[in-house]
């Protein structure tokens, strides 16, 4: 308990390091660039039509068209592209902030938890697109379980978190993670029901993406937003273990690990 008030105690002391922090990645992601942070919509939305020109018309093809498919679309991939930001940026945040961290004692996680901070305010930018889809093709929002989504997503959050701070351990020893990390998430795209239905799928095949977090979270937003039948159980135990187990895994390398990045750096 002692050491938790400490962990709280020295987040807080540094708030207003991690805000500075994250205003000083919009600027540098928005420098010089003349929509700035409108970039943030327009990505996702650009990406979704080209993914619902592809991916619809061929499912409507084969006769699995999917109800509402633009809107279902943006949320797996506003929901993926998160995750795979938050924990990308996160696995260079040690490493790239390492001449400052041989200047001055600043608690590492914070480099970690400020990149996954910035991911988060910016998928609350995107959200802007989803709407805009919605209206555009008068897709169904279910507001009445709407807000439901928060669960899911600062579930997410958390498990993004616990990989995180994994990724920027191995990250600071073998610099080989980042490619293999982005090979994975090319994979995971593919594994997460971002543009099918996995309810169309045959049983063994089904029970395989079960297995992967990233689609419980997007299930679960799309539960909540799109089809308003709220949360199940499963989807509020599957999300909340894999994000604490995650977390606990996470804390528990990056703890071990801190003291010895600065011979690598």
């Amino acid at each position: 308990m002692q050491r938790l008030k400490n962990t709280w105690a020295g987040f807080w002391k540094y708030r207003y390091l991690l805000q500075n922090l994250i205003t000083r990645d919009f600027k540098l992601k928005y420098r010089r660039s003349v929509l700035g942070v409108a970039w943030s919509v327009l990505n996702p939305l650009l990406t979704c039509l080209v993914m619902w020109a592809v991916f619809g018309a061929l499912f409507n093809a084969r006769g699995q068209g999917i109800e509402d498919f633009p809107l279902f679309l943006i949320i797996g991939q506003l929901v993926f592209n998160f995750f795979r930001e938050s924990t990308t940026m996160a696995m260079e945040s040690v490493l790239k902030n390492g001449p400052l961290l041989r200047k001055v004692y600043i608690p590492k996680y914070i480099f970690p938890l400020e990149k996954c901070c910035f991911a988060l305010v910016n998928f609350a930018f995107s959200l802007v697109a989803l709407l805009i889809v919605a209206l555009l093709t008068l897709s169904h929002i279910s507001f009445a379980t709407v807000l439901l989504a928060v669960y899911p997503i600062a579930m997410l959050f958390v498990f993004s978190l616990g990989v995180g701070l994994i990724l920027s351990t191995l990250y600071v020893f073998v610099r080989d993670i980042m490619h293999i990390w982005e090979v994975f998430c090319t994979l995971l795209v593919y594994g997460s029901a971002i543009f099918y239905d996995p309810t169309q799928m045959e049983g063994w095949m089904q029970s395989i993406i079960n297995l992967n977090p990233i689609y419980w979270y997007i299930t679960s937003v799309r539960s909540c937003v799109m089809w308003g039948r709220g949360l199940t159980l499963n989807m509020v135990l599957v999300p909340f273990v894999c994000a604490a187990i995650s977390l606990g895994l996470g804390v528990y390398v990056f703890r071990k690990s801190q003291d010895k990045f600065v011979l690598y750096m």
